[in-house]
């Protein structure tokens, strides 16, 4: 498996993998939001991990000029999910900024606690 960071070329792969994982991601593929998205990639750090030719999954960060690094998005293609690809997509993202904290903004507990053992730190409120 390669780790590298995003690029251009890798536009095509990581939308159709977004489409494979269904509606719960339309909000990134989907026709109204795939310029949008486009544009928050390329405002972002992005590493996209590879199997050969297969992407296998992803990771969307942000560096918050040695504050912090916040992982927004993590998937992993179903197919490759259980062999630690999101673990070391995110210590990629940690490892990038050794100086800076890492988090993950996250809406899966159970992965990121039970199976990884990282702990909860604060919390994501939406201002409505």
């Amino acid at each position: 498996m390669e780790i590298r960071r995003y690029q251009l070329s890798d536009e095509t792969n990581l939308f159709a993998m977004l489409r494979e994982e269904g509606p719960e991601w339309e909000g990134y593929w989907g026709e109204d939001n795939q310029e949008k998205y486009k544009a928050a990639l390329k405002s972002s750090v992005v590493f996209v991990a590879y199997e050969g030719e297969q992407l296998c999954g992803y990771a969307r960060c942000r560096e918050d000029n040695g504050y912090g690094i916040y992982v927004y998005d993590l998937l992993v293609r179903k197919q490759s999910r259980g062999r630690h690809i999101g673990r070391a997509l995110m210590e990629t993202a940690r490892d990038t900024y050794p100086n800076a904290p890492a988090y993950v903004l996250g809406d899966v507990p159970e992965y990121y606690e039970n199976k990884l053992g990282y702990r909860v730190e604060g919390t994501v409120y939406i201002i409505g």
